[in-house]
């Protein structure tokens, strides 16, 4: 199979309806704490995993956390996938510090991030 190359997952995405309570949680859980701390997202670096806090689910209303495969060609990979039947759930769209995400759709409904940093 040809294609752009994907990495290992290195971010994971989840959504919390109280972001200061979750924060405590996760930085007690990693025993670290945050990377980035802003009323709209709290990032942790941890293990060599990103593990971010969405509030309200974020702009993709996520139900669960979701996993973000970390790809070399954030342009690319969303059309590779659809062609092999996944569905665009949330195009790319720049999310800020050099970070660029998108989602699909399994044929099961699974949501699959993709991320591609500059």
């Amino acid at each position: 199979m040809g294609g752009s190359s994907t990495q290992e997952i290195k971010t994971v995405l989840h959504p919390v309806s109280d972001l200061a309570r979750a924060k405590a949680v996760y930085a007690a859980l990693l025993g670290v704490e945050p990377q980035a701390d802003g009323p709209y997202y709290v990032g942790f670096e941890a293990g060599g995993q990103h593990i971010g806090l969405v509030p309200g689910g974020g702009p993709q209303g996520m139900a669960g956390p979701v996993a973000y495969w970390h790809v070399a060609d954030i342009e690319a990979k969303p059309a590779e996938v659809t062609a092999a039947g996944a569905t665009v759930k949330d195009p790319v769209r720049d999310v800020g510090g050099g970070r660029l995400v998108a989602t699909v759709t399994d044929p099961d409904g699974n949501v699959l991030g993709l991320l591609q940093d500059r």
